[in-house]
């Protein structure tokens, strides 16, 4: 039977959706030569009347007929879009039948006298009973057709998609559940109704049932397995609204807040044309879960230090360990704007938390070991770095600097005043860097590792791979290129990336703090690389729009120290699944001596600092990346490179201990 509904509903939602004005006034002409006559039927009880109201009935079928589609006319009833038809488009019809009616009557009756002597009189009850069937068929045929569109469009392929909780069951809420029938492409299923209006309790709106008040929604949204819930409140005063939405968010769903339409009509809010991004949907896997419970109980009540605290992932850690009650947190960058920023935010989310703002760079030893001794943090987490591939390309002393020597002052800071954990945020570029930025992050990893053998501490990297709606990242780009009508542009057809979510990333973090551990490298469980054209044509699909049609992509070259994709982990890594089954921990295989890494690193950035009045900036490239696959590869130097090396005055101390496999480069 369901199966061979669909065909019906579909033959009728191709009719409804062909019927138009033109067709209204066809059936609006034959009904209105035909109701007369069951009119005076009606009124005589009886069918044999023709031979003395015959010549009568044909001229009230005349007169009739032109005041009623004159009328009709003139009210506008042939110029209402009957299948999106609304209260004021009804009101249209009993106005227009009402007043032709009343022309009628008021005609038959002021000439009933004179329409007599030519025995063409009506009875005067007669037009009030054309009337009222005129009515029935004019407002039910418009009627009908709402209806019918509204069983046949608005409430098909929409079962099945996520479910949806609304709060608030006014006019707002109902246009929220009227709009999620009216758009089966919203995947959604509104499910229900709260509110607390006790009036409402029970009621039906939209035909769903108001099942509570707003203090049951964490309760209702296990009973109905809610997976989304929007707050239709925007009349509410702000405070409780505040604490609605901080009800809803505490569930864990994904919660969403509805500005109203005068709000919007006003300029007080606006409508951003990009759309809120379904991470799920882009990712197509489930976003990964991690119990922060054994995270809660080591940063409740300790000092914690995030470095780049103003950055994507550096505030979004600020924010998740602000919840789990830590005595202070330091907020340490470079820029004051997004310092700024992310400790306004905390302080009005967390008024009670104690928040330290430290405009430093890392690149300045001193003060950097200045905050740390001040503050005796019981673990950083370094996330300070830049990260934008293609700049760093360019340059090369500004990423050495800031990826390289920064991690060395926080490490030596943290070794130097007892840190007890340390965790540094890398990316999956650093696995076979061919890039300038992926290289600095790798010697970064090096010497986290190195610090934690030396000091026998929990120091130790977490492994990104690309962030979704990070700063800068490529979703944030793809949106901009939207909102401006596109092209979307991508540099390879081909190229594919690891992708995390935010929390994802934070989940990672925190988690990876909590194993106790030194010298390892946690790495997220991700799936499969994504292809960034499949990113690209999902987030456009999302807008609502279609590639190709309404957005152009278009493709540009590979940039500059850029893969078509990325590996995670080195061949000389050992791999091994934690207690999470999603996040693995590889053990770096190198064995560099700790000495002479660092000695490596201040080499290389001494020799970043005087690139600026030497043209050695592609040489500088290609040594940072042969430096980094020599230390991963381990395999002795050539002795027929020494000369080479050794005879480039600014590199003599490297090339006294690190050699690349080749010499092209050098040539």
């Amino acid at each position: 039977m369901i199966g061979s509904a669909d065909p019906i509903r579909g033959k009728l939602s191709k009719l409804i959706l062909g019927v138009r004005n033109r067709h209204f006034l066809t059936l609006d002409v034959l009904a209105l030569l035909f109701i007369p006559a069951l009119a005076l039927t009606l009124r005589l009880d009886r069918l044999n009347w023709f031979s003395t109201c015959g010549r009568a009935l044909a001229l009230f079928v005349l007169v009739s007929l032109v005041v009623k589609v004159a009328i009709f006319y003139y009210i506008g009833l042939y110029r209402c879009y009957w299948r999106y038809a609304d209260v004021n488009d009804l009101m249209l019809m009993p106005v227009a039948v009402s007043l032709s009616t009343g022309v009628l009557t008021a005609f038959y009756v002021g000439a009933h006298a004179i329409l007599k002597q030519y025995e063409l009189a009506m009875y005067r009850t007669v037009p009030l009973i054309d009337g009222a069937l005129t009515g029935l068929v004019v407002g039910g045929s418009r009627s009908s057709l709402r209806v019918l569109y509204y069983w046949c469009h608005c409430r098909r392929n929409v079962r099945g998609g996520r479910r949806v909780l609304i709060v608030g069951a006014g006019e707002s809420g109902a246009m929220v559940a009227h709009e999620m029938w009216a758009n089966p492409q919203l995947n959604v299923e509104p499910v229900a109704f709260v509110d607390d209006d006790p009036v409402k309790d029970s009621v039906r709106v939209q035909g769903l049932p108001v099942v509570g008040t707003c203090a049951q929604i964490p309760e209702l949204v296990g009973h109905y397995d809610i997976q989304r819930i929007v707050v239709a409140l925007p009349s509410v005063p702000l405070p409780r609204r505040r604490e609605i939405v901080a009800l809803c968010e505490s569930t864990g769903v994904d919660t969403y807040s509805l500005p109203g339409m005068y709000e919007l009509l006003a300029g007080y809010k606006t409508v951003s044309y990009v759309p809120e991004v379904d991470v799920q949907r882009l990712l197509r896997r489930a976003l990964i879960e991690i119990d922060h419970r054994e995270v809660g109980a080591a940063l409740r009540d300790a000092t914690v230090l995030v470095t780049g605290a103003g950055g994507s992932i550096g505030s979004e850690l600020c924010r998740q360990i602000a919840r789990y009650d830590p005595a202070e947190i330091i907020l340490l960058g470079h820029g004051e704007n997004s310092i700024f920023e992310i400790t306004l935010d905390l302080r009005l989310s967390f008024p009670h938390l104690v928040t330290v703002p430290a405009i430093v760079d890392v690149r300045d030893r001193a003060r950097v070991d200045c905050v740390v001794k001040n503050h005796r943090p019981a673990v950083i987490f370094h996330a300070a770095a830049h990260k934008h591939v293609p700049f760093m390309e360019e340059c090369v002393d500004e990423a050495l600097t800031n990826n390289v020597l920064g991690t060395w002052n926080v490490l030596r800071a943290a070794e130097r005043h007892g840190v007890e954990g340390f965790v540094l945020i890398s990316t999956d570029k650093a696995v076979y860097p061919t890039s300038v930025m992926g290289a600095t992050k790798r010697l970064a990893e090096l010497l986290t590792v190195a610090s934690a053998r030396r000091s026998g501490r929990p120091y130790l990297v977490v492994r990104f791979g690309n962030v979704l709606g990070s700063r800068g990242s490529v979703i944030p780009i793809f949106q901009q290129q939207i909102a401006a009508g596109g092209p979307v542009t991508i540099t390879h057809p081909d190229m594919r990336r690891y992708f995390m979510s935010i929390p994802e990333a934070v989940a990672l973090v925190l988690h990876a703090f909590r194993m106790d551990r030194g010298g390892e490298i946690f790495v997220l469980d991700m799936g499969k690389p994504v292809r960034i054209l499949d990113l690209a044509i999902g987030l456009i699909k999302l807008s609502g729009l279609e590639p190709g049609r309404d957005i152009e992509i278009a493709y540009t070259n590979i940039r500059p120290g850029e893969k078509l994709s990325e590996e995670l982990f080195l061949d000389g890594e050992e791999r091994q699944r934690t207690k999470h089954p999603k996040i693995i921990a590889a053990t770096d295989g190198s064995v560099v001596e700790v000495e002479v890494l660092e000695l490596l690193v201040m080499e290389l950035v001494n020799l970043a600092r005087r690139m600026n009045t030497q043209d050695i900036s592609g040489w500088m490239q290609a040594l940072l990346l042969q430096v980094c696959r020599y230390i991963d590869d381990y395999r002795p130097m050539p002795e027929s490179l020494l000369p080479k090396l050794t005879g480039t005055p600014e590199v003599s101390g490297i090339g006294r201990r690190f050699a690349p496999s080749t010499s092209t480069m050098w040539d």
